[in-house]
């Protein structure tokens, strides 16, 4: 049988360096990612780098949230033999970032932003995880992670939509944990420190974050790509899903200081 990674979010930032780490361990990788061609050449570089561990690399560009293109996915991976999906990543990082609350009504949420943004970062993960389970391609043995952050229980300007979203996706962490505990497979929320990611650059007054964190975190840095990549390697190539339906803290002791 042949482990491989299923990394949603898979071309920058948490995801890209997960799949570093992982096909350097020999998991094969299959991604899944929405970028411009402006990103083309920087995901060919990144492919050509994780297939130089010997290991099979398949990289798709899509929205993790289409349906048809999510079954067309399961189905390729059927195809390819007596497979386990060894780790499910969740690392999307697609939202709308405006106020709950603004004098004029036009520069707030509108419902059809906080739906998406609740369907891209939190509700996908069920989708995936139901069609993935139904298939067989998570097996005993398996581990599911998701990313969140310290904005599901903590309130930043324009962040509304997303803490929600980071909210539920501990909670449907949690659900998944319950119920696919039985059949040995694992699920926990990582909750990563602050992190200089493209995601991060695009919240409004980041570089106050950035500040705060590198002045009250312990370890005197910001949390890395490749700090939180090392966890889940760590744990995900593990056949023990005794470890489950956590909200891990990989951040160097920060949320407890600050």
């Amino acid at each position: 049988m042949k482990d491989w990674a299923l990394v949603l979010g898979s071309s920058s930032g948490f995801g890209a360096a997960a799949c570093r780490k992982l096909a350097s361990n020999g998991i094969n990788i299959y991604g899944i990612h929405l970028d411009r061609k402006a990103s083309r050449d920087s995901i060919k570089q990144l492919i050509e780098e994780l297939r130089s561990n010997n290991v099979d690399v398949v990289f798709n560009n899509m929205s993790a949230t289409d349906t048809e293109k999510r079954k067309t996915v399961i189905e390729e991976l059927k195809s390819k033999g007596d497979i386990r999906i060894k780790i499910l990543m969740h690392s999307l990082a697609f939202g709308a970032l405006k106020p709950v609350i603004d004098i004029l009504l036009d520069n707030a949420l509108q419902q059809r932003q906080i739906e998406m943004t609740l369907d891209v970062m939190a509700n996908s993960i069920i989708y995936w995880s139901q069609d993935l389970f139904q298939a067989e391609l998570l097996k005993k043995g398996s581990q599911i992670f998701a990313m969140t952050s310290s904005g599901g229980h903590r309130q930043w300007k324009a962040y509304g939509a997303i803490s929600a979203a980071k909210a539920s996706l501990e909670s449907y962490c949690r659900q998944l944990a319950f119920e696919l505990s039985e059949y040995g497979i694992a699920a926990n929320a990582i909750q990563a420190g602050v992190t200089d990611t493209p995601a991060l650059r695009k919240i409004p007054e980041n570089e106050k974050m950035i500040e705060l964190a590198s002045n009250i975190n312990p370890g005197k840095r910001l949390t890395t790509p490749e700090d939180v990549a090392d966890i889940i390697n760590l744990i995900g190539l593990s056949e023990n899903s005794w470890l489950t339906g956590n909200t891990i803290r990989v951040d160097g002791g920060e949320d407890i200081t600050g």
